[in-house]
């Protein structure tokens, strides 16, 4: 009998965490929620998410007191569950997969895990990482190659910021999402690092403090991260000839 592939149904869950306020956007509410056209942030990244052929299943993990999400028209998808958010990014993943371990574990033995604030996601780039973690039975992330010349930062006497060194950039990626892991071992290693008080910055770093080697699978530069004020213009710029067509 041939050995089950944990990717024979093509078909993935996706865990957004999205309990985040974005104290850095300046806004009266949740960077999530900003407007972007006539959409919310979130939807924008829901959206690309649910017309996605091989997403079943999107879990948004919602702060106790958001006031928003359910007013969002995405909110009440069918394919869409909200669970209660954390804390920290790593509690609001790990809620997620934990409904899915309770709902779905033989539904979906991988899980992808994707910023609510990045909208410019492209269906491509999902079928992309998809393919390599496929091919390689391996997890991995959405990654750009560091174009700009890197610096690493000290403090002057005179009690400024300056530059220590120029850092080597050839082996250097800014880490995108989504990212992609075995479900279970995702719950442990995030478990795990916070239960230690590791620095989870993504997925990656939490498997990487269990001994994994993530794939670097090269995505679209245009895949931003909302993140400050000027953010909101770049993605509308990004969205203008995406948003009917988003592969």
């Amino acid at each position: 009998m041939r050995e089950l592939n944990p990717f024979d149904s093509q078909c993935f869950a996706v865990v957004v965490p999205a309990a985040g306020v974005g104290k850095r956007m300046q806004a009266d509410h949740p960077k999530q929620y900003l407007p972007l056209f006539d959409k919310a942030i979130l939807e924008h990244t829901l959206e690309c998410l649910l017309t996605h052929p091989m997403v079943n299943l999107v879990v948004v993990a919602i702060s106790e007191g958001d006031e928003y999400f359910s007013d969002l028209p995405i909110a009440s998808h069918s394919r869409v569950v909200r669970v209660s958010g954390g804390k920290e990014r790593a509690d609001s993943v790990l809620s997620g997969l934990n409904y899915l371990i309770k709902n779905h574990i033989k539904d979906y033995p991988w899980v992808l895990v994707h910023d609510a604030a990045r909208p410019c996601l492209t269906h491509s780039d999902i079928s992309k990482l998809i393919e390599h973690c496929v091919q390689a039975n391996q997890g991995g992330i959405l990654a750009t190659p560091v174009r700009d010349t890197m610096k690493q930062s000290c403090m002057s006497k005179m009690g400024q910021i300056s530059i220590k060194q120029t850092i080597d950039r050839s082996q250097l990626w800014h880490a995108l999402t989504p990212q992609m892991f075995p479900l279970e071992a995702l719950k442990i290693a995030l478990s795990q690092g916070l239960k230690q008080g590791s620095n989870i910055t993504d997925e990656a770093s939490a498997m990487e403090l269990i001994g994994q080697s993530p794939l670097l699978v090269q995505g679209r530069a245009d895949n931003i991260k909302v993140t400050q004020p000027e953010d909101l213009a770049l993605a509308a710029f990004f969205l203008t000839d995406r948003i009917a067509d988003p592969r």
